[in-house]
């Protein structure tokens, strides 16, 4: 079946559990229309439903090339992107100077979750080149924006994030390339990079790198890395493309998934070194790479909602048409029913939905958290929004891609036999879905950073001014008297007061036994996306009772099925976390005996 992005689901996401609709009327977001929000995304519907989600299995199938030191992409893949950049889709937040549209991030980041669902090999192109136009427009010279940016932002170019070598995955410091100063004020970089995504491509004519390398005289370690534009092909001083630069896709990967995405080994300095320009100061590529990986991970948790979507619309459609057994109580003559009839079915697919919706908020959330950071006039009101969108970006990156991985995963399982069967294309999501939890930062890696510098930061302020909102929801809720809510509020709140005693608990840890609080990282970031999914689905559904949404049971379900099944495993996590730690730093005896 092919994809239809759930506008209305998105919407009210976007506008209540996100919080975008009181931004905008707290006047955060200056002049903009929210009313074109509704029009932009039924627009991306349909290019995702007629152009890229009809190339996901193509590009499944056909995978990449590399041939003479070049990449040729699936059929299609060329002018699916020449139509993307025509339509305007990758200048949707782009600054206004430079060409782009200057929409807000949230909204790109709804259109991030189209692409993703429609054909997440596809979209994962455009989302590191909006890194990319990131990393320029807050690090890079005039004079590179100049050149750069404006094809960046349309599209004409596409961009890279090259961080990882053999020896160097997550430990980003112990990186080997080198980059050398020349006279004329460039650098000339020698070494090779691996795992690079559209690290070479026929879709554009030049592609730009952004590149990690270590000069002579750095410090070691990560405080002594800077970041190198690096382009493809070098830029004449007419703005046309000149010399084909040092720097060439050695090889590419065979992978479980993803398989029309080109993961390349790049390798520059064969002739004499990739010609770079420095972005930032020397020695401080680092702060100039988290700008991009931190969108980046926005980005990746937004494809873990969009494979999750694609994941429960195709399973759904399957458990509508395939018949197998009959309803309890039928006759045995009655003939099969629908397999959607059998309870265990129905939970299933209303886990697959509801981890979806709450994956969803949550990264819509961290978005508009970026947004009035970016965008609101007073200094206070900006740094609390930094704060929160920096605390919501790992649990958004890593709650949202395992959400990714459990939803593909019951939905090979809802198509029984047939998920395991290529055909049928439910295990490509399976298989695409994997990667999700991996790149960008591991998801423990994501967990450890929650734990250690957002929970950390200013005594826990952000998390306690975030629990503190989530309190009022389930206020609203336990006041709502709505016999449809059945236990939403009381599980929401006992959720809420185990996150509560467990960040105090790994607070006090972070410093005393810090080994406790790595060995609670990973359930406590769980716990922690539950009980804020929770919440922002019991938002969701107060919205939809008393707004123009329609159907306001169906939220409410969704809410208390929410609260009812995930939320309630909020104190189990908790013991995890708070009693798990001596058996996890004891577990050496197992591990090494």
């Amino acid at each position: 079946m092919t994809y239809q992005a759930p506008i209305k689901d998105m919407l009210l996401a976007l506008n209540h559990g996100a919080g975008l609709k009181a931004a905008v009327e707290a006047g955060h977001y200056g002049d903009f229309d929210a009313d074109l929000t509704a029009a932009v995304l039924e627009e991306a519907g349909k290019f995702a439903s007629d152009v890229l989600a009809p190339l996901n299995r193509v590009g499944d199938q056909n995978g990449i090339k590399l041939q003479d030191g070049k990449v040729t992409t699936a059929p299609g893949w060329p002018d699916a992107y020449k139509r993307w950049t025509e339509g305007g889709w990758n200048a949707v937040s782009g600054p206004e100077s430079f060409g782009g549209q200057g929409l807000p991030l949230a909204i790109n980041a709804a259109c991030t979750e189209i692409w993703s669902a429609s054909n997440v090999a596809f979209g994962l192109c455009p989302l590191l080149t909006l890194s990319a136009i990131e990393a320029l427009d807050a690090h890079g010279s005039d004079e590179l924006k100049k050149i750069y940016l404006g094809k960046l932002v349309s599209g004409e170019w596409t961009g890279t994030m090259q961080l990882t070598e053999p020896q160097a995955g997550s430990d980003v410091g112990a990186l080997r390339t080198r980059a050398e100063r020349a006279p004329d004020g460039t650098y000339r970089l020698k070494g090779a990079k691996i795992f690079i995504t559209y690290g070479d491509h026929d879709m554009t004519d030049n592609i730009v790198h952004f590149v990690l390398a270590r000069l002579p005289d750095a410090p070691a370690g990560t405080k002594g890395i800077s970041l190198f534009l690096v382009p493809k092909f070098l830029v004449n001083a007419d703005g046309s493309l000149g010399a084909r630069n040092d720097i060439y896709p050695s090889g590419v990967e065979h992978k479980l998934g993803m398989h029309a995405s080109p993961t390349c080994t790049m390798t520059m300095g064969d002739h004499g070194g990739a010609i770079g320009y420095l972005i930032g100061e020397e020695n401080q590529g680092m702060r100039c790479m988290f700008t991009m990986m931190n969108q980046a991970r926005l980005g990746v948790g937004l494809e873990g909602v969009g494979i999750a979507d694609r994941a429960y619309q195709q399973a759904l459609g399957y458990a509508q048409e395939r018949r197998q057994g009959r309803a309890v109580g039928k006759s045995a003559d009655s003939g099969s029913d629908p397999i959607i009839v059998h309870p265990d079915i129905k939970r299933t697919l209303m886990q697959m939905r509801s981890l979806t919706a709450a994956a969803r908020t949550i990264c819509y959330a961290t978005a508009v958290a970026l947004d009035v950071a970016a965008r609101a006039t007073d200094a206070k009101v900006r740094s609390e929004a930094a704060a929160r969108g920096a605390l919501l970006t790992p649990i958004a990156k890593a709650f949202s891609t395992d959400v990714g991985n459990e939803v593909a995963y019951l939905g090979v399982q809802v198509h029984g036999g047939m998920g395991f069967i290529e055909e049928t294309g439910a295990a490509q999501h399976y298989r695409d879905a994997r990667i999700t939890p991996i790149y960008e930062g591991t998801n423990g890696i994501q967990a450890i950073d929650l734990v250690t510098r957002k929970l950390a930061a200013n005594g826990g302020a952000a998390v306690w001014a975030l629990l503190d909102e989530l309190g009022e929801t389930i206020k609203q809720v336990e006041g709502s008297n709505d016999p449809a809510f059945g236990g939403t509020g009381q599980k929401l709140h006992d959720a809420l007061a185990s996150l509560t005693r467990t960040s105090r608990w790994l607070l006090e840890r972070v410093t005393s036994a810090p080994n406790d609080a790595l060995a609670g990282a990973t359930p406590y970031l769980r716990l922690f996306g539950a009980t804020v999914g929770g919440c922002y689905l019991a938002s969701e559904a107060l919205a939809a009772r008393s707004g123009s949404f329609g159907e306001p049971q169906r939220y409410v379900a969704l809410a208390r099925f929410f609260a009812e099944n995930i939320a309630v495993q909020a104190p189990s996590l908790e013991k995890s976390v708070t009693d798990g730690a001596e058996m996890v730093n004891g577990a050496d005896a197992v591990l090494l005996g």
